[in-house]
């Protein structure tokens, strides 16, 4: 099997319509902590955590309507694991100003010990920005200068920024984030995400595409060679049944330009993910595992 890290795409964190399991509507911050604690031990690179700030309710039948906030849920897990890194994904630009993320989410580096992973995005969802008063049309424009003026303050701690849409200067930031540079990903459906990333971005972490298309737009880029691309499966891995499929699913995408395999897991219980999650990382341990 090719080389591949592992990641947790975080479970009862977020409840998308016909793509969660029956347990994880009553499941709570002590199951997703569980989930962590074990993801650490068995080195898994990061877990997630989605950011929708209210769902319009048109909309919540497409998108589902959970979604915990990332910041109050990786401070707590932070206190729970060592090593696992934590990635938002996605936080959306236009519903922030640069500087909120790099005092909030640089405290969050201070406090997990330099463990914090920004994945960003535009954002689709016009009735959302509706609610919170944010500008649409031009959010590509302002996404990109938002990223440019989070690579200014993020680490920084008297940052200074004379963008298009943002400017700043004169201020302290304290605390900031403790990595020399926070990894910033973007996330997205198109291929202009990717070309953001690259020009802007440490990573790919795209949703709602298959490794094949994935595949066929990275042929048309420069890919560097630290760059991180996380992808997922189009089914759930279910590597104690199928741990064949399982390996050559996991092979599929790093053929596909994958750097890091973002999994879900069949599972009906708590339990039963942690099972999972076990039998995950001891396939990648010994790849010579057969069916």
């Amino acid at each position: 099997m090719s080389d591949i890290a592992l990641s947790v795409a975080t479970p009862v964190v977020t409840a998308m319509p016909g793509a969660h399991a029956r347990w994880e509507e009553s499941g709570t911050i002590y199951d997703v902590a569980r989930i962590a604690v074990d993801a650490d031990r068995l080195g898994y690179h990061h877990l997630t955590c989605s950011e929708h700030i209210g769902i319009p309710a048109g909309e919540a039948n497409r998108r589902g309507a959970r979604y915990w906030d990332p910041l109050a849920t990786f401070g707590y897990l932070a206190a729970t694991t060592e090593r696992i890194r934590f990635a938002t994904n996605v936080l959306v630009l236009g519903y922030h100003h640069p500087l909120e993320i790099a005092k909030r989410y640089g405290t969050l580096d201070l406090i997990t010990g330099g463990r914090v992973i920004l994945g960003v995005g535009v954002g689709t969802l016009k009735e959302e920005f509706e609610l919170l008063e944010a500008p649409f049309e031009d959010r590509g424009e302002r996404a990109d200068d938002a990223m440019r003026a989070l690579r200014a303050s993020l680490s920084r701690p008297a940052p200074d920024y004379a963008g298009v849409h943002y400017r700043f200067g004169n201020l302290v930031i304290d605390p900031c984030a403790v990595q020399p540079e926070v990894p910033l990903w973007v996330g997205g459906r198109t291929l202009r995400s990717l070309r953001r990333a690259l020009a802007l971005g440490d990573g790919w972490c795209p949703f709602g595409i298959t490794s094949a298309q994935a595949s066929e737009w990275l042929k048309t880029v420069d890919v560097p060679d630290d760059f991180a691309v996380v992808l997922g499966p189009e089914q759930p891995f279910d590597p104690i049944r199928e741990p064949g499929a399982t390996s050559e699913a996991l092979a599929d995408l790093a053929r596909s330009g994958a750097t890091m395999a973002s999994v879900r897991f069949v599972h009906h219980s708590l339990n039963h993910y942690l099972e999972q999650l076990e039998a995950m990382a001891e396939l990648v341990d010994r790849p010579d595992t057969r069916p």
